[in-house]
């Protein structure tokens, strides 16, 4: 083994966005892009040496190459010990759950999430610390400061790795350690969720649709649903992984897997329908002619989650990222339970879960996770759904429909304007900005503002202050618009507009007309359409 030091020009474009880098896979290709990122976390990480790192990725295009260089540059940085997915592949639960379970210093996951892969597409990577969540904001700040100072990295090209075959090899200094990607995922799942009981439901003839959208998460719905659980092989669709994901989008939303909305509201529809993203850790529920949208998916799993036999004891707090709808807060009112509201990314809840303040946790783009692991998690949400379906002899109508009935329905929607200049999203982000101090108490719509800010959020374990997380215009408890400029694209910018509207009544409606009149003021307030250029948002869930 001959550790080599390469000099490398620093590049100065590699700040960590929401979740980690990402590119397209033309620069993350660029000599020693990736390596002068890797290096930089190395760096800042020095609890790795001596100890193990996990790695994995999602299995899009250069995932396999990416890896091996992640594991050269391990070796020659003082890690002991690599453990990585077959095929190069975890999902990023997974990958959580690996850290966790198997005392990891911290784990490099390769992925973009829901981004389009290919040749073409995007690559991405982050770092997860030890606890097995994203790297907080104070240590991607570092590493990014790091990244554009570096002079050198260090690799060893001599090491090398058969990522298809299960098994321990020793390299120098370091161990290699290939594991099945999905044996420590399975067995944790089956400690949270019955699935003696989701096994004899499925026996009594209801079904399970799951679309893995040709990404991560279909080798783990093959071994947990059909083989464990036993649902019919033909309604887990799309299952084999592909590098560029079959030329598809890995969002699932109701636009990206229109499929499985279209088989959902079918005459030969699932009890459940679910899809998963890129790398795994989001999640679609729907019904038989049922969408269930993100917020309202958290607050009916908070308030049936009991059911599973991994949370008997029920649900000490939730907490939602801001954008989300309010539905989660019914429920913890209700329940007594605390209610927190935090910037957008997932590492804002492992503070909270870290320190017991809660037990469930999601955010508006399609995300839910609870104490299991320090990710959202896809699969996961899919199975609570089936636990609480199986154990309560209800239908998700029926569930979905108590809880409107009780709770009020929050009709939602996001819609994304996509591919912007940079200059032009940040301008309309300043203006509106600029305009809410004199909202407050201007009537909008026949709906009067009782607060229009700049979201800040105080940690209320650590104290650690996040300021600038998105524009909110309220209107008490029936509704809200609020404007954020996305950090999860790679293709200019990102504008998200979300409206909400509280309705006591008229449950049944359709969102895009239950909302069309606060898409109105909307429309007026900002003049995203005008500015954008854009006769419509490029996507609406």
């Amino acid at each position: 083994m001959t550790t080599q030091e390469i000099p490398v020009t620093a590049f100065s474009d590699q700040r960590p966005g929401t979740a980690g880098l990402r590119k397209k896979v033309a620069l993350m290709q660029q000599p020693h892009y990736l390596a002068n990122f890797v290096q930089s976390i190395f760096d800042c990480a020095p609890e790795l040496r001596g100890n193990t790192l996990i790695i994995g990725g999602d299995g899009r295009y250069w995932n396999r190459d990416a890896i091996t260089t992640c594991v050269q540059m391990a070796a020659a940085n003082g890690i002991s010990r690599v453990l990585i997915g077959q095929g190069g592949l975890l999902s990023t639960p997974a990958a959580s759950n690996l850290i966790r379970q198997r005392g990891a210093a911290g784990g490099l996951v390769l992925t973009a999430s829901h981004n389009p892969a290919g040749p073409d597409g995007d690559f991405g990577i982050k770092y997860n610390i030890a606890g097995g969540g994203q790297a907080p904001e104070a240590l991607t700040e570092r590493i990014f400061e790091t990244s554009k100072a570096l002079t050198r990295y260090r690799i060893d090209p001599d090491v090398q790795v058969d990522l298809d075959r299960v098994g321990t090899s020793q390299q120098g200094t370091l161990a290699i350690e290939v594991i099945d990607s999905v044996d420590d995922y399975a067995a944790q799942m089956a400690t949270l969720f019955d699935f003696e009981r989701i096994r004899a439901w499925l026996r009594q003839g209801h079904r399970v649709r799951f679309d893995a959208l040709h990404a991560v998460t279909g080798p783990y719905a093959r071994r947990i649903l059909v083989e464990q659980l036993g649902a019919a092989e033909s309604d887990i669709v799309n299952a084999e992984p592909l590098e560029d994901f079959g030329g598809g989008h890995p969002d699932p939303n109701l636009i990206y897997a229109a499929d499985l909305v279209a088989a959902m509201n079918g005459p030969d529809a699932a009890d459940l329908g679910a899809a998963s993203d890129g790398d795994g850790d989001r999640n679609m529920i729907l019904g038989p002619g049922v969408f269930v949208s993100p917020g309202d998916s958290l607050a009916m799993l908070a308030d049936n989650l009991h059911l599973c036999p991994g949370y008997a004891d029920g649900v000490v707090g939730i907490a939602r990222s801001m954008p989300t709808c309010r539905a989660a807060d019914h429920v913890a009112r209700r329940r007594g339970i605390a209610i927190h509201e935090t910037p957008t990314g997932w590492k804002f809840f492992c503070n909270l879960l870290d320190a017991g303040h809660i037990t469930v946790c999601g955010e508006e783009s399609f995300g839910t996770g609870s104490t299991h692991v320090r990710e959202k998690d896809g699969l996961w949400a899919v199975l609570a759904w089936a636990n609480i379906l199986a154990a309560s002899g209800r239908s998700l109508p029926e569930i979905a429909t108590a809880h409107w009935q009780r709770c009020g329905r929050h009709y939602f929607q996001r819609h994304d304007y996509e591919g912007l200049p940079a200059e032009t999203a940040d301008g309309i982000v300043e203006d509106l900005r600029a305009r809410l101090p004199t909202l407050v108490g201007q009537t909008l719509g026949g709906l009067g503002v009782t607060a229009a800010d700049d979201f800040a959020y105080t940690d209320p374990i650590d104290g650690s202050r996040a300021t600038g997380q998105g524009l909110r215009v309220v209107m008490g408890d029936a509704a809200r618009i609020v404007l954020r400029k996305s950090g999860t694209g790679t293709d200019g910018a990102t504008l998200r507009l979300y409206l909400e509207h509280w309705r006591q009544d008229a449950l049944d409606l359709d969102p895009a007309a239950a909302l069309a009149p606060l898409a109105a003021v909307a429309d007026t307030l900002i003049d995203l359409r005008q500015r954008t250029g854009r006769a419509k948002p490029d996507v609406v869930t």
